[in-house]
């Protein structure tokens, strides 16, 4: 009789501790989820070597606002970027959204253009945009003196040391020039360079990176991959998907290097503008210290 009431007595309490395991694994799955959709601003800094390189130079790489809200007039994310000091700002693409108001994207180049040189290149939503909305985002970076990069090479000078700072329009820009190709334009770019200047390529997408490597830029900064939207740390660094690279993209955030070349992908700073909520994916700005 007693071994009986013992066995009952154990058949009830594992119920009780299924249940128990149940609401753990349910409360672990929620705090998971709540981190996983927590998106504050975030600054990710990347160091790149070259014997080029004197002295060190600080680029502040900015991509994809798509024109959401960073605070009142844009401070959170303009004091965020003055925090790091850096030596001039890349904007490559996409600061502008073909369906939002250009004021946040307005705001914050008002505010950074002050401060700092700033270099952009055009990316597919401002293409996106139609011709005439398109003209009023490019006439934007000229009241603010922003230096758009139109399949075009620059030398600056910083520090003393000259560098080439090169860009190249979107690939949807065919919409306002069916006779322009990437490629050709890669390629007119740095042929076109009059010196070995250590040389920086500003591009929208990443996954030209095997076009990049073979015209031999040196530095190449890029964003439009969103960091992939859905990243699992550890498990998913790459994301989930891409524009353009579709599922289990290659090419979404940090640092890829062959041969003498680096890009470097920004996973951006679109919120709002997503229909697809970013999940352990923090928005970012990325400093590149060029040593």
């Amino acid at each position: 009789m007693v071994v009986g009431k013992v066995k009952t007595r154990r058949m009830k309490a594992r119920p009780k501790i299924i249940w128990i395991s149940v609401g753990i694994a349910f409360l672990l799955m929620i705090v998971f989820i709540i981190f996983g959709l927590s998106i504050p601003l975030t600054v990710s800094e990347v160091k790149v070597a070259s014997e080029l390189i004197e002295h060190p130079v600080r680029i502040a790489l900015i991509s994809d606002l798509h024109s959401c809200k960073y605070a009142e007039r844009q401070t959170e994310l303009i004091d965020a970027i003055s925090g790091q000091n850096p030596d001039l700002v890349c904007l490559v693409g996409d600061i502008f959204d073909d369906k939002l108001s250009d004021e946040n994207a307005e705001l914050f180049l008002a505010g950074i253009s002050e401060k700092y040189p700033c270099y952009y290149v055009t990316g597919n939503h401002e293409c996106w945009a139609g011709t005439q909305a398109f003209q009023k985002k490019m006439a934007i970076l000229d009241r603010y003196g922003i230096v758009r990069l139109q399949n075009e090479n620059k030398e600056i000078e910083l520090y003393g040391q000259k560098l080439n700072i090169c860009g190249i329009d979107d690939p949807d820009y065919d919409f306002y020039d069916n006779q322009y190709q990437i490629t050709d334009a890669l390629y007119d770019v740095k042929s076109n360079l009059p010196n070995s200047n250590y040389t920086i390529l500003l591009s929208h997408r990443p996954e030209y990176y095997s076009y990049y490597t073979s015209n031999g830029f040196d530095l190449v900064l890029c964003g439009h991959a969103h960091g992939g939207q859905w990243r699992i740390p550890g498990i998913l660094e790459n994301g989930l998907f891409a524009p353009d690279q579709g599922l289990f993209p290659k090419y979404t955030n940090g640092k890829y290097t062959y041969e003498k070349t680096t890009m470097i992908v920004s996973r951006g700073l679109a919120k709002e503008s997503t229909r697809v909520p970013r999940f352990y994916n923090k928005p970012e700005i990325v400093i590149i210290e060029i040593q």
